[in-house]
């Protein structure tokens, strides 16, 4: 299997980048070669010339970069020779099975819906989280940003995208499938809120429990969180704050210790026809070997397969 890493993408590229995907072919060591794609003289220098098999990295040289301030589409449009493109071109001929970045969010999604595409009968992707459970297992939360206003049948979307990815790639049997909410009963909510829940209530591939409350994010009500972009993403960044709060402060918790960034890596897009993963701009070696070695489970799972059946029926 291959995995390719954007090396050009993050607030520290190529360094963090390169000596993360070092830390992930330790961890994937005859199970997956790294793809680095990149500017040739920036991202050769740092690869090791010893100290792995063969076979461990390849090179795949791009000579433009977009940067996390160019507009998404534009740059994509005219950077055909970036390295967000160029990973997305090696997902699309099956060259590599995933394909993970720290670089523009934006034009990551562009990059997916213009080069890999959605799933027929996909809505629109999502980008997912995970979520700390006190229970010690982790869930779900989609969509935290890729779509800032939604439309019921989206949410109803996510709810099956989330399911299934809890069910294949986490390994939870019988995902639970939560609304965020402002309430718990049935009628409360916005007129979005209210629809999706009726459509989730009787969708059939799903074990809906009903509507969430924020204080339910981090318990076992449910694996699957649903909400629009707006609000995921608000949640998202208030319990990366926390833990930078903790911290800052000197203290630490096993529970609150799981909100670190870096211990995941990175977020998987859903809903498209690969496996993509964006990873934060500011990803450290540590969340960059992570991310990678996410994009592997995803790929071996073979999530996107099990979405693109669950759709086309």
């Amino acid at each position: 299997m291959k995995i390719a890493l954007d090396a050009m993408g993050g607030d520290f590229a190529p360094q963090a980048a390169v000596a993360g995907a070092l830390l992930a072919a330790e961890r994937l060591a005859g199970k997956a070669t790294i793809v680095l794609i990149g500017q040739e003289d920036a991202v050769r220098p740092l690869l090791p010339t010893t100290g792995f098999a063969p076979g461990a990295f390849e090179f795949v040289p791009a000579s433009q970069v977009i940067e996390m301030g160019e507009h998404p589409t534009k740059a994509y449009q005219q950077k055909q020779d970036s390295s967000i493109a160029v990973g997305y071109r090696l997902l699309h001929s099956g060259e590599v099975e995933a394909f993970c970045s720290a670089g523009s969010t934006g034009a990551m999604l562009v990059g997916a819906m213009f080069t890999v595409k959605t799933v027929p009968g996909v809505l629109r992707p999502a980008i997912a989280n995970f979520v700390p459970k006190l229970n010690g297992e982790f869930g779900i939360l989609l969509d935290v940003g890729a779509n800032a206003e939604c439309k019921p049948e989206m949410l109803e979307q996510f709810g099956e995208l989330g399911s299934l990815y809890a069910q294949y790639v986490l390994g939870v049997a019988h995902p639970r499938v939560g609304l965020m909410n402002l309430g718990e009963e049935e009628g409360k909510g916005t007129a979005l809120t209210q629809a999706a829940h009726q459509l989730l209530k009787i969708n059939p591939h799903i074990d809906f429990v009903g509507n969430l409350e924020g204080r339910d994010l981090f318990n076992g009500k449910a694996h699957v969180v649903v909400c629009d972009g707006f609000t995921g993403n608000i949640l998202l960044k208030m319990a990366e704050s926390v833990y930078e709060i903790l911290a800052e402060k000197n203290m630490h918790d096993p529970f609150f210790d799981r909100f670190n960034y870096e211990a995941i890596g990175g977020s998987p897009i859903l809903g498209i026809n690969d496996n993509a993963i964006i990873g934060h701009g500011r990803s450290t070696p540590m969340a960059v070997g992570n991310m990678l070695v996410q994009g592997y489970n995803m790929a071996a799972s073979g999530i996107v397969d099990q979405i693109k059946a669950t759709f086309k029926s």
